[in-house]
Order: C-alpha cells, then structure tokens, then sequence
C-alpha cells in the first residue's frame, strides 16, 4: 500500500543530535551552510513520492518504506560510486549521512537491503512496460523547483555527449556466440533430452569458457566452431519455440544477426561486415550497440547533456540527461533535448551551443521553428574550395578560395524538379545543391561568430567530465538502458547539488560580511558615506538569492 513519508520527524529525546553532540561538534551539526543540511533542502525534501505510487498498491499490503530516504540513497551511491555494503554502512552509522536522508534520530530505521532491491526492480519492471523511467521524472521535478529557486532561466543553453561503456566483458565473434549459447542451454538443460546426440556435444562444447576456448584454439579450429555452433542452434530454435525460455529470443536474434541460411539450408557464417554494430554485443546486456568514434571503441551507450549557461546567472544547471545506445548520433538528440529543456527552465531557451556534431538541415530548421539561435563550434569535413555568398540585391556569389575569384554559373532543373547550380572547372562541369549552398553560409556564420559566443560551449565538457568521474576506464557498473538513464540522472542530481551548494555558500558569505559592515557604519558620524554603501549594498541583493537579503531598518 503506497503511502507518504511525514515531512518531518519527532525528535527523540535520547537519540537526537541534541543529545548525542554538544558545543562547536553540535554547532557544525547544525550549521545550515553543511553539505548534509544543504542536501536535505535541495535534494531530499524536494523529492515528490507521488510519482511512485503506481508502483503500489491502493489499498492492500503493508504501507511501504520511505521513497525519500530510498531514492536519496541512490542519489549518494553514485554520488561517491561506492558499493551497496558501502552505502548501507554509512547510513546504518554514519550521522552526517542519516541527516541528509532526513534521518535525525539514531534510533530511526532505513528501509532493508531486501527492500532497497525490490523498490529498483520495481522502477525497472515499470519503465519496460510504460516506457516511463520514474527517476527521471523526479529528476526533472526536482531541477524544475531548483530552477525556479535560484532562478535559473535557461534562455541560453549548451549540450554535449559523452559514450561509456556497459559493465560487459570484450567478447570476441566466438565469444559472444558460445556465451550466449551456454546461457540457454543452462536453462534447457533440466528438460527432457529430446535428441541424446545433440546434447552430449553440448555438454562436450560448454564444459570449457569461450575465452579459454580461443586462447588454446588456432583461427582455423575457431572458425570450423563457428560454423558448428551455427549447426546446433539452427536444431535448438525450432525445438524449443513453442515454450521460448529465457535467453531464446537472444539466442534467436544473436543466430539471424551472426548466420545467413541459403537455400539449401546450409547455415554459414556471416561477412564481419555484413555484421552490424547495432547487433548484439553481450547476452548480459542486448540493450547495448558497438561505436567506433576517432581512437575510441566503445560498446555501451551515448549520454547527452544540456544545461544552463545564462548571461546574467552564474548557476549552471543540467537540465536532462538522456541515454541512447552507443550507435545512436548526436544529430539525434538536439531537437529532444531542447524541447525537455523548456519543461524544466523558467523560460524558453532562446540560444543553444554545440559542436559540429549536431549539425543536420533538419536541426537547423527546427531551431529556426523554434526561434532558436543555434551556435556551433564548427562543421564536421573539409571545407569546400567554393564558396557562396548572397548580394544586396539577392543575387548568389560563387567565389573560387583557390584562384581567388569570382566564377560564373547556371542554374539548372534536375531529375525530381531539384535545383542546381553548375560551374565550369579545370576538369569539367560541377554541381551544387541547395544543401551545399545552405552549409557554405552556415561555416560563414561560424568563422564570423565572436570566439567569446563561440567558447561559451566548452565548459559543458567540464559538466561531461564530472558525470562520469566515478566510472573506471570509462564503463559504468551498470548493464541495460534504463540503469544506465537511473544511473546518470542520480548522478546529475549529485552534480547540480554541488553547484547549488557552492552558490549558496557565496551568497551567505557575501550576505554575512555585508551585514558586519553595515552595522560598523552605524556607529560612524558620516551619514553621505553610510547612505552610498547602502546602495552599494542594495545593487549586489540584485544578484543574491531573494531569500536572502539584507535590512537596513
């Protein structure tokens, strides 16, 4: 039965802070300006356990744990990327940690690991069936209210990708086919052995690991495996289709992505290139794809990044944070991740900072629809020895960068009723589309871009940087899509606190200082002098949190 956590707790009258810490110990306890204070406001308490509910009961079971205090523990897992024991020791002991879960007694209980558990499975089980992560739900509740806050408006904004690998061994072309042939089998082995042949050469096959089959087998053996591994799951599939077992559906799909059957029903392996990179990398994760991006290979998934990077506002924060698979472009997510951020900035994102990778016709005249001004850093490929201006009077220039030079050309009609343009070379005619003629002026607008507009794009890699700092050689602990956009929602949660927090830290600072000056002032004969720093005084509240201003009665 789904039912809320009280916004605040009895304090007990032998366990509370109160009782346990005395002088300047309970005075740093206390201190509002401390991280586990400051976590609590920002983080916990903003955190709507409505959103939950549909992962329970109406009416029968036992009411459930406290949603705040779970979801808190996920957000200070991947803040520090320790491990579960970790992370339930330091709640269980650590009262720094218990505070910022809103746990002030030492006698309040945190939900069991057993429960911990099932409160993820159920978010997993959800998502695949609505298609709706709750993590992410919250995340996006939580920014929005941060943002109105601290009023972060979003007007300018700025994004960036970064691929990480899945928590999946490296598996090789036999690797692959053989592990994901002992994980069916695994489960089939139990039942009735419909054929003894067959399941003898199995047990044969999988009593040694697949690594250590290629380790001890030349190219040729391995090769002549394949094709006998290919025999055998080409028997299996139609055998146990009727009832479909766990890992038959990749097993299915690992031998129609690896195998081709001709006509005479010879299964032969495929071309490696004929493999696609969107196929199967792992049977522990199916979700993942195969990237290659300039020295990097990765078989994972893609994080896209947005946030703020406002004129007049210093706080930045991560609007969205999505997960795709590694093969997924950047082009992809321009357009998705502008439309999410207007859902969580006060207003409407007015400029918008990329790199060339995000760069397509389609994204450009959705940023036109929109009234965006898109800025990016620069355009994938070489830049063209032609070049396309337009006159006063409309007219289209075509001028030769190498013989520096205007050249004379022809529009034409193509096939389909498409526009040309042709020009004479050295070596014959040449052809330009409108596509051509539309990046011409876009790398103008580019190489005429003031460089401070242009550098406003580069700390977003910062922000790239930090959500993957606690991930070892570049892989996360985690294997499947949904894990992956829990984990990086937690820990964008972790990264916007740690700005927020810094920018609270200042603001007090600057407030605390002023207020010791001011009252210094009182006591001096020089009213022109105290009248002046008062509106010195008034002119930097502008730019501090309202919450927080200073009287001057």
């Amino acid at each position: 039965m789904f039912k809320k956590s009280p916004n605040h707790s009895q304090l007990d009258a032998f366990t509370s802070p109160e009782t346990l810490f005395s002088g300047n110990t309970l005075k740093m306890y206390e201190d509002d300006k401390a991280w586990h204070n400051q976590f609590r406001k920002e983080v916990s308490m903003r955190i709507d356990e409505g959103v939950f509910s549909p992962l329970y009961s109406e009416r029968n079971g036992s009411p459930n744990a406290s949603i705040r205090v779970m979801v808190t523990m996920m957000v200070l897992k991947e803040a520090e990327g320790i491990s579960d024991q970790k992370l339930f020791e330091s709640c269980r002991f650590n009262m720094l940690t218990r505070s910022a879960l809103g746990l002030f007694n030492a006698c309040d209980l945190i939900p069991t690991e057993s429960t911990y558990y099932l409160f993820r499975k159920r978010i997993l089980e959800y998502s695949q069936e609505t298609q709706e992560n709750l993590l992410e739900t919250v995340f996006t509740q939580i920014t929005k209210g941060q943002c109105t806050e601290f009023e972060v408006s979003g007007k300018r904004i700025r994004m960036d990708s970064k691929l990480l690998g899945s928590n999946i061994a490296w598996l090789s072309r036999y690797e692959l086919i053989h592990e994901t042939l002992r994980l069916f089998y695994k489960e089939i082995k139990k039942s009735v052995k419909k054929d003894k042949e067959i399941w003898d050469r199995l047990d044969e096959l999988m009593q040694m690991e697949g690594k250590k089959v290629v380790y001890t087998s030349s190219n040729i053996e391995i090769k002549s495996r394949i094709e006998e591994l290919g025999i055998l799951i080409n028997t299996l599939l139609p055998l146990f289709k009727p009832t479909k077992p766990p890992h038959y559906e990749t097993l299915q799909r690992v031998f129609d992505e690896q195998y081709s059957v001709d006509q005479d029903k010879v299964v032969l392996p495929r071309n490696k290139k004929e493999v696609s990179a969107k196929s199967v990398q792992s049977p522990h994760d199916t979700d993942c794809h195969y990237r290659n991006k300039g020295d990097q290979n990765v078989k994972g998934y893609s994080f896209n990044l947005t946030e703020s990077c406002d004129d007049d506002n210093s706080l930045n924060l991560i609007s969205q944070v999505t997960v795709k698979k590694a093969s997924t472009s950047d082009v992809d997510f321009l357009q998705t991740s502008i439309s999410k951020a207007q859902d969580v900035f006060k207003n409407k994102p007015q400029y918008a900072h990329a790199d060339g990778a995000y760069h397509s016709p389609d994204n450009q005249k959705f940023c036109e629809k929109e009234k965006i001004e898109l800025y990016l850093h620069a355009i994938q490929g070489a830049r063209s020895r032609y070049e396309f201006h337009y006159c006063k009077k409309g007219e289209l220039s075509i001028f030769d960068a190498k013989n520096n030079m205007n050249i004379e050309w022809a529009k034409l009609i193509g096939k389909n009723e498409i526009e040309k343009w042709r020009i004479k070379t050295e070596n014959g005619y040449r052809y330009f589309t409108q596509k051509d003629i539309e990046t011409s002026l876009l790398r103008r607008k580019i190489a005429e871009t003031p460089i401070e507009t242009l550098q406003k794009r580069n700390n977003v890699e910062a922000t790239v940087f930090q959500l993957g700092f606690r991930c070892s050689n570049a892989k996360t602990r985690y294997r499947g899509e949904i894990k992956q956009q829990m984990w990086a929602n937690m820990r964008c949660l972790w990264v916007n606190f740690v700005r927020i927090m810094k920018r609270v830290g200042r603001i007090v600072g600057k407030s605390f200082f002023c207020y010791i000056f001011v009252n210094k002032l009182q006591h001096i004969d020089g009213y022109l002098l105290k009248t002046k720093f008062i509106l010195v005084i008034k002119t930097v509240n502008r730019y501090v949190n309202k919450n927080i201003q200073l009287s001057f009665s």
